[in-house]
């Protein structure tokens, strides 16, 4: 977001309409601190967020009002309308608390968009092809100039799966991934087969677990299918397996998670 002299602000993404400001935000950081020599942290993931709330006006008045304490980088409305809220350098309050692939300070690390949209409270509609159209062009234009790698592309309820669902089952993950955002494969037919589910315990469950964990989620190994391992099993469902949601590792989650794994982007700069 830049400014000009007597002009207004400029949104960093020329997908966006205009600049409808936040207060909502602060440095980003590294660790505990600001990073040092007048730079930024760049950020390296895309968070994607439903609103929540019943009506596209209210939520963005939320995100803008101080007292609320959350906001996001960007706002989509339902007609493709795009907003941003907060500078793309400043860190965003859109996260809480989250982790992913060893990170926890997720809000310092990535660009959140806040998707109109009522969600599981108002019974989970569709999303408009026109906003998903929109969300297409904002993310590609993001993850191009930052440099976001694929399977840093993630959802609310990944990094946060046992408070968030967002952005939930309906979100077509599958069109942003023909569109070159986001890391996905053809979710495995949902058959016969093995299974595990809450209460089981052993080492299979410790495998289990290893590979959530191998692939990003927050999740203790303790060879337990506790309510932690159902919420991260439920959230990766939402977001790579959406026929059926339910919290239990059958066949077709694992041999999706198997394929996910396999083919994840290889790390630069390592």
């Amino acid at each position: 977001m830049t400014e000009t002299p007597n002009r207004l602000p400029r949104p960093d993404s020329p997908v966006a309409a205009k600049v409808f400001a936040s207060p909502n935000h602060g440095e980003r950081l590294i660790g505990a601190e600001p990073p040092k020599g007048g730079s930024i942290r760049a950020p390296d993931m895309l968070i994607l967020h439903y609103t929540g709330m019943p009506e596209a006006g209210e939520a963005l008045t939320r995100l803008c009002s101080p007292i609320s304490e959350v906001s996001a980088h960007y706002f989509v409305f339902e007609n493709g309308h795009v907003l941003q809220l907060v500078p793309e350098a400043r860190r965003a309050w859109h996260a809480g608390v989250s982790f992913w692939q060893g990170e926890t300070d997720i809000n310092s690390a990535s660009i959140g968009i806040e998707i109109a949209n009522p969600g599981h409270p108002g019974g989970m509609p569709p999303y408009p092809d026109i906003q998903i159209d929109a969300v297409i062009a904002l993310t590609q234009d993001i993850v191009a100039r930052w440099g976001i790698r694929a399977d840093r592309v993630l959802a609310h309820s990944d990094v946060a799966p046992s408070r968030k669902m967002d952005p939930g089952e309906t979100f077509p993950w599958g069109r942003l991934s023909q569109a070159g955002v986001g890391h996905w494969v053809h979710p495995a037919d949902i058959a016969g087969g093995r299974f595990f589910s809450p209460g089981d315990r052993g080492q299979p469950v410790e495998a289990l677990q290893a590979m959530f964990a191998l692939y990003g989620y927050g999740i203790a190994i303790t060879g337990l299918y506790d309510a932690e391992t159902e919420a991260v099993v439920a959230a990766f469902q939402r977001h790579f397996r959406p026929a059926r949601v339910d919290g239990i590792a059958d066949a077709s989650t694992l041999t999706t998670l198997r394929d996910l794994i396999a083919s994840r982007p290889a790390a630069t700069g390592a």
